[in-house]
Order: C-alpha cells, then structure tokens, then sequence
C-alpha cells in the first residue's frame, strides 16, 4: 500500500471546473498527475453509467466538479449531477464498497488553488481506502 498510486478520475465542467484546472497550471500550482481530466459541457451531462464505468474500468476513485450550487451555467445541471452522485454513492454501499470512492465538488473558474487542493486531498482520502475492490477481483480472477 505504501506505492500504491490511486488512479482518480474528474469529470470536469468546462465553465468552472475545467478553468479552475486551467488556472491551477498557468500558476503552476501542482496538483496530482494521477488526475485524469475528462471535460464535459456541464456536470448535468454526467449520468450515473459514467462514475460506475469509470471504476468498473479500474479507477480508484471519481468526481465530479461542477459550478457552485446556484451558479450552473446550465441552470441545475450541478444539482443534477450531485443527485446522481448520491445515488451512485448508495449504489457502492449496497455493494460494500466506501462511498467516499466518488464525490461531487463545486468551484468557480477563479478557484485554481481550490481547485489544486481539493484534487490532492481526494488522492489522498483515495490512498488511505486503497485500490479499487476490481482490481483485487481482477488479480483473483
């Protein structure tokens, strides 16, 4: 467990999260490469499909980081996507699994420190739960 690097996951909203990220790097402020970005139009567009999909293909951890509540570009989309998480987060209770494994974050685009912060402290929530229970599977298998 002391190597182990968790692989995350972070559906990003292009206005807000997204931008944080892209503020994040022009300050060079350094937030952990086993972050993969995926950038989507809104958070609303994240269906549940896409989080259980994300860690059926081995991630060890997902979020999704949209506008601030109030401040969807899209209206609710950011309300929707957080009813999703949580209903994703039953899902892996029901299996056994930590609902900390996915999480719902909100930023504004001005928020690159935050955005730094939030992406180091989720990898390392991640680490402490350790690998993915597929993965474990998977080797078993």
């Amino acid at each position: 467990m002391e190597n182990f690097e968790p692989e995350i996951v972070a559906f990003c909203c292009h206005y807000c999260a997204y931008t944080a990220a892209d503020m994040a790097g022009s300050k060079r402020i350094s937030y952990p490469s086993n972050v993969k970005i995926i950038r989507v139009p809104c958070t609303g567009k994240v269906d549940a499909i896409h989080l259980m999909k994300a860690l059926e293909k081995g991630a060890d951890g997902v979020y999704v980081a949209g506008c601030l509540e109030g401040d969807c570009h899209f209206k609710n989309g950011n309300l929707r996507a957080k009813a999703r998480v949580e209903r994703v987060q039953k899902t892996l209770e029901d299996l056994g699994w930590e609902t900390e494994r996915v999480a719902m974050l909100n930023m504004s685009a001005g928020m690159g420190e935050h955005f730094a912060k939030t992406a180091r402290e989720f990898t390392e929530k991640i680490k402490t739960l350790g690998p993915n229970p597929v993965k474990t599977v998977n080797k078993a298998v």
